[in-house]
């Protein structure tokens, strides 16, 4: 009962940590692309598999469009959705762990250190695929190891349902199912396993090969090269840019999986009880071995590429902190490291709530989320100022570019709104677009650009008034960048 009851209060933190201050965080640019999808597919039923034209699998749009029922706020219902899953993702790594270790202590460590741990709590509170491909593959893996522990054909017919969800919500889903082998360790020999393997194997491709009902299934693989670097490319140059990609890694932990965190993963992984060394060569393969291969073959590597991996690190860090623990009486250790990596990663916690400009992150994170174009400050409250003079006259409003933010966004707030139409000018505005100047006849037009791609020097003198201005976060050169809302009048 008290194991329960500790359980239930972890998830309940896990969940406050993810939906506390949800909409704090500025529209990213993959958001809302994301949720503009969502709200596509769900007006129009042609449409479903919609993000197959960009390459990517539609699981999490098919997810949200329900959401949209219930919450409003497009952004919110994507950010609540991630939340959610990301909360099943708490559950799951703490049945892996009990399931690997059968201990609760342990299985709880890890549940409490995943649900605070930055690096989950920052993906689980962004409409991003990537918290929903996590969850679902710490699910598949779960399933699996059961499967082999119990010899259940059942149990590894879940876990392929699992993959095959990872696999409609995002192309990684393949590392775990190639990596699903080295599970075979865990258990005593059997031939059985193969055929549980092939279980898995078969269900999740099945389900994968739904997206063949999309016209544009092809996109998928056509687009994922436009992530990885060729062969040739890749033996002529091996270590580049695989070591620039490694160090980038190491960042990305230091940063969101805390100093003292990525010390402890570490000590999980290489030190400890002899008769743990299957369980630490699994995880450490299921951790190490995708950031490895992303290293070396991706053309560009994020943080959150990597976040299916950090499930198997927490496990890691958690078999850390009970080993240390046990050289002390009643684990005054256990818990006197445990609350290290507590009170680091709360500190994170709390900047990414309430101070976000103070977050500390990883050089290229930060620029991304926080101070580059594809950071949305400011469009929502351009969304309802624009949705407000809709009321009362039409709007036509121009946007830099054709995707991401601010166009998709400004898409995303709008929808549905009588009265108002965006459309794209192009990422360098130089000049005040012909579609723009033509619709002044029967429309109040606006522009919105980010200030490093408007490059025209006196806006007033071709028509141009400044509405507003919204601040990036800084960038270590101090020279901040500014969504800019312009008011399009006719030159007299």
């Amino acid at each position: 009962m008290a194991y329960k009851t500790i359980a239930l209060t972890v998830l309940l933190l896990g969940l406050i940590l993810r939906v506390v201050s949800l909409d704090k965080l500025p529209v990213f640019a993959d958001e809302a692309i994301y949720v503009r999808w969502a709200q596509v597919m769900r007006a129009e039923s042609t449409l479903r598999f919609l993000p197959l034209s960009d390459g990517k699998q539609p699981l999490y749009m098919w997810i949200l469009m329900p959401v949209f029922k219930v919450v409003s706020d497009p952004l919110l219902a994507g950010r609540l959705l991630s939340a959610i899953l990301g909360c099943f993702g708490i559950l799951g790594v703490g049945w892996l762990a009990f399931l690997l270790f059968k201990n609760k202590r342990l299985s709880l460590m890890t549940m409490l250190v995943y649900a605070v741990i930055p690096y989950g709590v920052f993906f689980s509170r962004m409409a991003l695929v990537d918290t929903t491909l996590t969850t679902f593959l710490i699910w598949g893996t779960s399933f699996f190891v059961l499967s082999l522990e119990k010899q259940r054909l059942d149990f590894a017919m879940f876990a392929g349902f699992a993959f095959g969800f990872a696999w409609l919500t995002k192309s990684p889903a393949m590392f775990m199912l190639l990596l699903l082998p080295i599970t075979f360790i865990l258990s005593k020999w059997s031939k059985k396993n193969f055929g549980y393997l092939l279980a898995t194997l078969i269900i999740a491709w099945g389900m994968y090969n739904i997206l063949r009902l999309g016209p544009e299934f092809h996109m998928i693989a056509i687009r994922n090269k436009d992530y990885i670097r060729p062969v040739s490319e890749l033996l002529k140059n091996p270590l580049d840019p695989f070591i620039p990609h490694a160090k980038a890694s190491v960042e990305f932990f230091w940063y969101l999986f805390t100093p003292i965190g990525l010390a402890l993963l570490i000590w999980g992984g290489i030190s400890g009880r002899s008769n743990y060394w299957r369980q630490r060569l699994v995880l450490g393969i299921f951790w190490l071995g995708p950031i490895f291969v992303q290293a070396a073959v991706a053309k560009v590597l994020t943080a959150r590429y990597i976040l299916f991996t950090i499930p198997f690190a927490v496990i890691l860090l958690s078999l850390a902190v009970e080993e240390i623990g046990q050289k002390s009486q009643k684990h005054f250790l256990t818990w006197m490291t445990l609350g290290l990596v507590i009170v680091a990663s709360a500190y994170t916690d709390y900047l990414m709530l309430f101070k976000l400009d103070d977050l500390p992150l990883p050089r290229i994170e930060r620029a991304g989320y926080l101070e580059e174009w594809t950071a949305g400050q400011g469009l929502k409250e351009v969304s309802r100022y624009l949705a407000k003079e809709a009321k009362t006259r039409h709007v036509l409003v121009g946007s830099e570019g054709y995707f991401g933010t601010p166009f998709s966004a400004l898409e995303m707030y709008l929808n549905g709104i009588q009265n108002i139409r965006v459309v794209g000018v192009g990422s360098w505005v130089d000049k005040v677009d012909i579609k723009l100047t033509q619709s002044l006849v029967d429309n109040d037009v606006y522009l919105v650009v980010n200030s490093s791609r408007f490059h025209i020097d006196k806006p007033e003198e071709v028509g141009l008034k400044l509405v507003a201005s919204y601040p990036k976060a800084a960038p270590p050169s101090g020279e901040r960048e500014y969504l800019l809302f312009f008011k399009l009048n006719a030159k007299s």
